[in-house]
């Protein structure tokens, strides 16, 4: 890992309370995942997820999860997989003003911590995890560096969720041009 995700992932652990002066990069990523779709709940490990979506092998309990929610793997696997870019910098900028606390708040509703604290501010530092030092995430990346270990996708919301994401990178990208942008 990169020293600057390091940092930014020791500066996150920081904000969000913890009191640590060592940490691991791991310790302050997601371990599980609660799938949600209507009133079913599933918990599938982090890695299981990553392995689905990257290869298309589902786990049992994540194919059971699929078939009895209607879920097409398919579908669930490009929504995992869709990259959205844009330039951490103005990610960073857009997430810590008004308007992005107006975008986070909804977001978190689709992608969240079981419990729901802090949502606005773990998938703040997950977008930015992610978008560090390549310029893009996905909503698999973004469940990858999310700061809690365990975190909560609501199925029913995700999609729109990544729409609105893809849509704020379109529209910053068209006024600020490739200047900002990578690729």
């Amino acid at each position: 890992m990169k020293l600057q995700g390091l940092s930014l992932r020791l500066l996150l652990a920081l904000g969000l309370g913890s009191g640590a002066v060592f940490v691991s990069p791991s310790a302050f990523a997601a371990q599980q995942v609660i799938l949600k779709y209507g009133i079913l709940r599933e918990s599938v490990s982090v890695s299981d997820l990553t392995t689905f979506a990257e290869t298309g092998n589902a786990s049992p309990a994540l194919q059971a999860h699929l078939r009895l929610s209607g879920q097409k793997p398919e579908a669930v696997r490009q929504t995992l997989n869709r990259e959205v870019r844009i330039n951490p910098i103005v990610l960073d900028r857009v997430l810590n003003s008004p308007i992005g606390n107006a975008l986070l708040d909804p977001l978190s509703q689709a992608i969240r911590t079981p419990t729901g604290g802090a949502d606005r501010q773990a998938l703040r530092g997950a977008l930015a995890l992610s978008a560090n030092g390549d310029g893009k995430f996905s909503v698999l990346e973004i469940v990858q560096k999310y700061p809690t270990q365990e975190v909560l996708i609501d199925g029913d919301r995700i999609v729109e969720s990544y729409r609105r994401l893809s849509d704020l990178a379109d529209r910053l990208r068209a006024p600020l041009g490739s200047i900002l942008f990578k690729r």
